[in-house]
């Protein structure tokens, strides 16, 4: 698709050693009405239409029983790994969502896949988020946050101890090309993991700051602070109309701080065809506009993690 306008990019790649770290993102519906600029950004037809097959299959965290889902691309393996971090669903949490329209353009690649539900999703046991937390967006809000991000610590470890549950899927895993990935809340759940364990390839944060960045005193100073904890290349991407732009840019620049390789894509003003009066419609480019954005990210992958 070619684009009205080219993205941002707000910082270039800078060298470094280690791999890659995805950054993951909330899926709020919130129905505030918002324009768009002129210039904004349509939804192409997105290359992964179909849905892929996945195994689902459940792990231990904190006594908790945790429901994950496997997408195994074609070969014998090993493959290369990237665990998606969904959003927040709010209102949907517990319905069962494989987030195919992610898994199946990465599965076709030649990635292996592994969306973990997290605790209060899905079959997952646990509350939900919003029971857990409410409207805080403070030190309830982040002790959440860290919890979930305990539920994908415990996934890889359980993965690489190649525990009964788990064994046949650890045995088509190469864990030296393992990435991170995540889109609004799922973003900053990806931060705070790839922060936490720095043994992932790669991160990719689409979106990390799950709506509340701009009313949240607490997320704008933790989040520059994760950034400056990644040890690991990473990618951060945004619409020029979200409400979580800011969030990347600042994230990104904590982490090229440190150091680290780094690049920050800003894309234009992005409309989605559905929920058009979103209140920030630019959140939705990482589920209605893949196509718009694939391309950066295989190019990232194979760059950190090579097929």
């Amino acid at each position: 698709m070619k684009l009205p306008e080219t993205p941002l990019r707000v910082s270039k790649y800078v060298p470094m050693s280690l791999g890659i770290c995805a950054c993951v993102l909330i899926m709020l519906s919130l129905s505030s009405e918002m324009s768009c600029s002129p210039h904004s950004v349509k939804p192409a037809d997105s290359v992964a239409t179909a849905a892929y097959p996945y195994q689902a299959f459940f792990y231990k965290n904190s006594n908790l029983n945790l429901e994950a889902y496997y997408f195994r691309p074609a070969g014998n393996g090993p493959f290369p790994l990237v665990i998606y971090n969904h959003g927040s669903r709010a209102g949907s949490e517990r319905q069962e969502v494989s987030c195919n329209f992610v898994a199946s353009m990465l599965v076709k690649q030649g990635y292996a896949v592994i969306v973990p539900e997290r605790r209060g999703y899905g079959k997952s046991d646990g509350l939900t988020y919003g029971d857990e937390v409410g409207s805080n967006v403070g030190s309830k809000m982040m002790a959440r946050f860290n919890e979930e991000a305990s539920d994908v610590i415990a996934l890889v470890d359980i993965l690489k101890a190649a525990a009964p549950e788990v064994n046949t899927i650890a045995k088509e895993i190469d864990f030296k090309r393992v990435g991170i990935m995540g889109w609004s809340h799922g973003g900053i759940i990806s931060l705070i993991t790839a922060g936490t364990r720095h043994d992932f390839a790669a991160l990719v944060n689409q979106a990390g700051g799950a709506l509340t960045w701009n009313g949240s005193p607490t997320l704008r100073s933790e989040l520059p602070k994760l950034g400056e904890q990644i040890k690991i290349p990473a990618l951060c991407m945004d619409a020029e109309n979200d409400a979580t732009t800011d969030a990347v840019i600042s994230v990104g620049e904590a982490i090229k701080s440190s150091g680290q390789w780094e690049e920050t894509i800003i894309y234009p003003a992005f409309m989605p065809t559905t929920n058009p009066g979103h209140v920030a419609p630019g959140h939705l480019l990482f589920v209605q506009g893949v196509s718009i954005w694939q391309n950066d990210l295989l190019k990232f992958l194979q760059q950190q993690m090579p097929l």
